[in-house]
């Protein structure tokens, strides 16, 4: 057994980085100004700043204006009848969502004409939410990867302009050969949406061939024709596109389904998320520990590669639940996971065990270098200070750890797990890391 505190001085964990996500509301209603800005913190999760006026709206955006990745403004203010604002913001590159208290076909052209990322009336709490949702929407989508394919220039531009006005990422392809190849080199893209007729390969045999990449729920397909043959659709369906759309078509349409086909593919995403996901913290559950850690824990005692087991635990962890309450503890917790999720790569596979117990497999890695990152794990939640309404809390963990492949990965977890309990034993606040062959 080998039970140190190492004297290496341990690389520091890299900062989280936050991303200023904020929200320029303009309107000279006091009341939905706030109303619209709770909204948007509660739906969106995303802060915001109110102007009342187009004077207080040039104040605001005369500093840092790259701070807002969209604004909500009403059409008519006091001092910009003619929706003046909405101009002002687009100057500075900042999409719009325009609000109005009334529609009609004249404002309908009005917001087109200026390409405003959607027009929503405001006259009732339903219509606020929906502006909250639409925020979150435009968020999100500067994440989303989606592939234009047609082999006319003019209606490609067009339909990267639509979708670049909602912040999507657009990567372009004038034929399917090319489509595929750049789907190939990009497993990041969502939705790919394809005309039909082209050269080399046509929409049909392209969505054909990304069904063999990426199932339905991985990948969703718009496929695109010009109104004629009524089964073009049921054919483009029934060889795997998600949905389709006839030319021309109105803008208000083609958002409506792409908007549809994204949020279906994020939507399976979160349900087998949650189904390996720990609720509380986030890290993968152990069920998934033991079904992905099998898969490292063969391929190791295949290929003769090392393969680390660690159990940690948070020291006096019903200490900190007595003093300051569980939802404390729970804090504790999210805290804690959070620090080991930046102190471990991405090839690693860290998971809550249970309870304040969490489980790490680290491949690759030698003796030497398993001492350096579990001290590194150890010091860090030392240093970290975690403030619960008003109260700040100090915790430590406790490792053990195992290189030992043993019989099994169970096998392994329980070598670790005594390691563990030596570390307990020796005063907490430290690692223990088991080496039978020495």
């Amino acid at each position: 057994m080998i039970d140190l505190r190492s004297n290496q001085t341990p690389e520091p964990f890299p900062s989280e980085t936050k991303i200023s996500e904020r929200v320029l509301l303009i309107d000279d209603s006091q009341a939905i100004s706030r109303l619209l800005r709770a909204r948007c913190q509660d739906l969106a999760g995303a802060e915001a700043e109110i102007a009342g006026s187009l004077a207080e709206t040039r104040a605001l955006l005369a500093e840092r204006p790259e701070r807002f990745f969209v604004a909500v403004v009403d059409l008519n203010l006091p001092d910009a009848s003619e929706g003046e604002a909405v101009d002002l913001v687009q100057a500075y590159g900042i999409p719009a969502i325009v609000l109005t208290a009334n529609y009609d076909e004249a404002t309908r052209e009005r917001m087109l004409d200026k390409e405003v990322v959607d027009y929503l009336l405001k006259n009732s709490l339903h219509e606020i939410d929906q502006v909250a949702m639409l925020v979150r929407r435009i968020n999100r989508n500067r994440q989303v990867r989606v592939l234009v394919v047609d082999d006319s220039r003019t209606f490609r531009a067009y339909l990267v302009k639509l979708l670049a006005l909602h912040r999507f990422q657009v990567i372009e392809a004038a034929d399917g050969r090319a489509a595929l190849e750049i789907v190939k080199a990009n497993p990041g893209i969502e939705l790919v949406i394809t005309d039909y007729h082209m050269p080399e390969m046509n929409g049909l045999t392209l969505v054909s061939a990304l069904r063999q990449l990426y199932p339905r729920s991985e990948l969703a397909i718009i496929g695109l024709s010009e109104r004629g043959s009524a089964a073009l659709s049921a054919r483009l369906l029934k060889n795997g596109a998600n949905d389709f759309i006839h030319k021309p078509f109105l803008p208000e349409e083609f958002y409506c389904r792409v908007i549809q086909n994204i949020e279906q593919i994020e939507l399976i995403r979160t349900i087998r998320d949650v189904s390996v996901r720990d609720y509380l913290t986030g890290l993968y559950n152990r069920r998934y520990l033991f079904e992905t850690g099998e898969v490292l824990y063969a391929s190791a005692k295949r290929r003769k590669l090392n393969l680390a087991a660690v159990i940690l635990d948070i020291d006096h962890f019903k200490r900190i639940n007595d003093t300051y309450g569980h939802l404390a503890g729970d804090r504790v917790i999210r805290e804690i996971a959070r620090v080991l999720s930046c102190g471990v790569r991405q090839s690693d596979l860290l998971g809550r065990y249970g309870g304040e117990e969490f489980c790490i497999l680290l491949t690759g890695l030698e003796v030497d270098d398993l001492k350096i990152v579990l001290e590194r794990l150890r010091s860090t939640v030392e240093a970290t200070r975690i403030v619960h309404e008003g109260n700040e809390i100090s915790a430590t963990i406790s490792l053990g750890a195992t290189l030992d492949l043993a019989d099994s990965l169970q096998a392994m977890i329980e070598r670790a797990d005594a390691c563990l309990y030596q570390a307990k034993q020796g005063g907490r606040n430290r690692f223990v890391i088991d080496q039978m062959n020495e």
